[in-house]
């Protein structure tokens, strides 16, 4: 009777483990999409000011600032999924990669203490969603990880625990940047 009851002690104590081990990554990836939320929300809120600051100087650039402030509200929205969030946050930062290289042929506004103080600011602000977009995509490997390997695949798959899916960058926002182009605009 006493072995039995080691191996059932072992057993159940092997199962919390498990249980705890699984809820703890689930969790950690749902702390981890927060922190990279947060990160893009600020973002947002910098958006508003940048595009006040730019529309004075810039004019040929209007449709970007445009389809800037359109990507925030749409961003902004309550209920977008994982997949659209990152979808408009591609957009958006390529137009404001637009609109960064763009300030080089306004020499009035590269001066402009406001637009130096909301350079820094973004710049900032897109080193903090690199650093959780990162931490995000660690938790996720983590979880997806634990829902593949045995034996916690058996008890995710009990739970009904399915993969997320990584916080991704286009395959254009990959490629090389090219310098020469960057000061031949």
């Amino acid at each position: 009777m006493g072995m039995i009851g080691i191996v059932l002690g072992g057993s159940a104590v092997l199962l919390i483990w498990i249980y705890n081990s699984l809820i703890s990554k689930k969790n950690e990836v749902k702390n981890s999409q927060g922190g990279l939320d947060a990160s893009l929300k600020q973002r947002y809120d910098l958006i508003p000011g940048l595009v006040a600051a730019t529309k004075e100087f810039m004019t040929h650039e209007r449709s970007v600032l445009t389809q800037i402030t359109e990507l925030r509200n749409q961003a902004l929205q309550p209920g977008l999924s994982h997949e659209k969030k990152q979808e408009i946050n591609q957009s958006l930062s390529a137009g404001l990669g637009k609109i960064l290289v763009s300030m080089e042929s306004y020499p009035d506004l590269k001066s402009n203490t406001n637009m130096l103080q909301l350079q820094k600011s973004l710049h900032e602000c897109e080193e903090n969603i690199a650093a959780s977009r990162r931490f995000y995509n660690t938790s996720v490997t983590n979880y997806n990880n634990a829902l593949e390997m045995f034996p916690t695949s058996i008890f995710a798959n009990m739970m009904g625990l399915e993969q997320r899916p990584f916080f991704e960058i286009p395959e254009a926002e990959r490629a090389n940047l090219s310098v020469k182009e960057l000061f031949n605009k």
